[in-house]
């Protein structure tokens, strides 16, 4: 019997193939209280688990193959990371010396805090590292139930990678979830589409299904439990869709849209050199949003005029509570600054606080932690001038690296007029330090993130000090409306085409043009396509968007007529 599953469109495109089964490895975990005399022993047996699981992860690294996408090692270092931070192992360790907690029990105790606490975190992409964080458990949690000696190899894509699964037919994985290092069990001709029960736009899995241009649809809920081994199913990557045993007619629909997709695909990347103008003659400028230095490659790749916007929270997270130094984010960002082989870069200023720890917490701490509203403490800008030594080292670091080759700097969350000034006193004090010293740096031009509404609403301030604006939509929503969008009670509520988000848009968007500064979305709707004519209309001339979304919004862009577009919601069918 054919039926749907619903889940979140994260890379387009449609795949058809039978389902290739791999199950959840979740282990049952055994919960016991240890004597006082134990506690050495059984805090032994974690640190073990925690060398060999690491090892192995060391082992599948060194050992990528050289088609394997560069996503792959750099989520690997971050599975790394988790298992090396403290707020993982030695809160761990806090539960058995304090509680008396065997090691695996103690080790599901800290998940759970921490997994709330990732639960709470306002970035989108930082939330949803929880399930790297769940999948560095569950490896540990395996060694732990098997002894260190017994290793992590085996099973699970491992295995599926080699099973047998209809022959020559195309193969779609279905899991509960895909980890980093799972991936490696295959080569990119072995499965033409994923779906797991969990995840989101920016999960490991999205991740890589980009990098490798495969349809997959995450967060499907009960997929890998309703589908069966074999079943025929159909992916549909752009509309979230999963189609499990389709009729003849709905599976020939999808052949041809196949075929056209694939044909689609072609013609936009023949528009990769196209100058991206409207058909009135209006220029546009198509950027990328990239957290990695690899994400370069994808970005020239896709045509991308320049780096919209450079997240630098990676430099920082997960570390064992040690910041990163001047040097490293230095060779990070020139790292960056030359792969996009002299197009514009901008970095913005570090964005972590109240909901993404990096300093060493106890328990109680954390605890205490998740009683508060993220999105509205210690965070952004606000933590960067309450750390004036740490900033004003990234500080020098993206000035350092505009010596080769064009930076732009961008601050994020501003909201009051002092701390425009004080964000200008550290720069100039940064400039001045780098002077003294004799090291060279380069000119940045310094622009704000829109974000709180009441930025948006004095924005002429703004314009008073600033080179250039960028409009964070993700924020600017979430702030207008007062939704916590990973409060899923009333995530339902977010919406970015209420009147009251369209109005600070549009208000935002015509007095920098009117003060001839430039502006730039660089929030989720800047890659979709049905806000772009939207956008056009009310004056936006650059946008800023994952990599992968530039060749469709190009070709949007190529049709549309500024002289016609109007501000209002567009009529869709389907599935909203």
């Amino acid at each position: 019997m054919s039926f749907q599953l619903f889940g979140l469109p994260v890379a387009r495109g449609v795949a058809i193939g039978r389902a290739l089964m791999v199950s959840s490895s979740r282990v049952d975990v055994a919960h016991y209280y240890i004597e006082p005399a134990q506690i050495e022993a059984e805090t032994q047996r974690l640190r073990e688990a925690r060398d060999a699981v690491v090892m192995e992860l060391e082992t599948l690294q060194r050992e990528l193959p050289g088609d394997a996408p560069a996503e792959l090692s750099a989520l690997l270092d971050v599975h790394v990371m988790l298992l090396q931070d403290e707020l993982l192992s030695a809160a761990t360790k806090q539960w058995i010396a304090e509680r008396h907690y065997n090691a695996e029990w103690a080790l599901s105790a800290q998940l759970e805090v921490l997994a709330r606490q990732f639960d709470e975190m306002e970035d989108d992409y930082l939330r949803e590292r929880k399930a790297d964080l769940e999948q560095v458990v569950e490896r540990l949690l395996l060694v732990l139930s098997q002894g260190a000696a017994g290793g992590v190899r085996g099973g699970g894509l491992a295995q599926a990678a080699s099973a047998p699964g209809g022959g020559e037919d195309p193969l779609i994985l279905v899991a509960n979830d895909i980890s980093p290092a799972d991936m490696l069990g295959f080569r990119r001709s072995v499965f033409t589409g994923f779906v797991t029960d969990v995840g989101g736009p920016t999960s490991h899995t999205a991740i890589v299904a980009r990098s490798l241009n495969i349809p997959a649809v995450v967060g499907a809920r009960e997929a890998s439990r309703l589908i069966r081994q074999d079943d025929w199913i159909v992916v549909d990557g752009d509309a979230g869709l999963v189609i499990v045993d389709p009729s003849p007619i709905v599976l020939e629909e999808y052949r041809f849209r196949q075929r056209s997709g694939e044909l689609e695909r072609e013609r936009l990347g023949r528009l990769r050199h196209t100058p991206a103008v409207t058909l009135d003659g209006e220029p546009v400028e198509l950027l990328a949003n990239i957290e990695l230095q690899s994400d370069a490659a994808a970005a020239i790749a896709a045509g991308a005029q320049g780096v919209g916007l450079f997240r630098t929270e990676f430099l920082f997270m997960n570390r064992n509570g040690e910041l990163p130094g001047e040097e490293e984010q230095f060779e990070a960002y020139r790292g960056v600054v030359a792969a996009m082989r002299g197009l514009p870069v901008t970095i913005r200023t570090v964005d972590v606080g109240a909901d993404k720890p990096l300093d060493r917490l106890s328990i109680h701490e954390l605890r205490h932690e998740q009683g508060l509203n993220p999105a509205l403490g210690l965070r952004a800008i606000r933590w960067s001038l309450s750390e004036p030594s740490m900033f004003r080292q990234q500080l020098r670091a993206i000035l350092r690296a505009a010596a080769h080759g064009p930076v732009r700097l961008l601050i994020p969350m501003l909201a009051h007029a002092s701390e425009i000034r004080l964000t200008f006193e550290m720069i100039d004090r940064a400039r001045q330090q780098l002077g003294d010293s004799g090291q060279a740096f380069g000119p940045v031009q310094v622009g704000a993130m829109i974000e709180v509404p009441a930025a948006a609403l004095m924005v002429d301030a703004f314009l008073d000090r600033f080179d250039f604006l960028a409009i964070g939509t993700n924020d600017l929503v979430q702030y207008t409306l007062a939704i916590d969008r990973a409060d899923e009670a009333v995530a339902h509520l977010y919406d970015p085409w209420h009147p009251a988000v369209l109005h600070l848009l549009q208000h935002t968007i015509q007095a920098a043009r009117a003060r001839g500064k430039s502006v730039c979305v660089c929030g989720e709707i800047a890659g979709d396509s049905d806000f772009t004519e939207v956008l056009l209309a009310m004056g936006l001339r650059s946008f800023s968007m994952h990599p992968s979304q530039i060749p469709a919004l190009k070709q949007k862009v190529l049709r549309s007529d500024t002289r016609r577009c109007v501000i209002k919601r567009p009529q869709r069918s389907g599935r909203d």
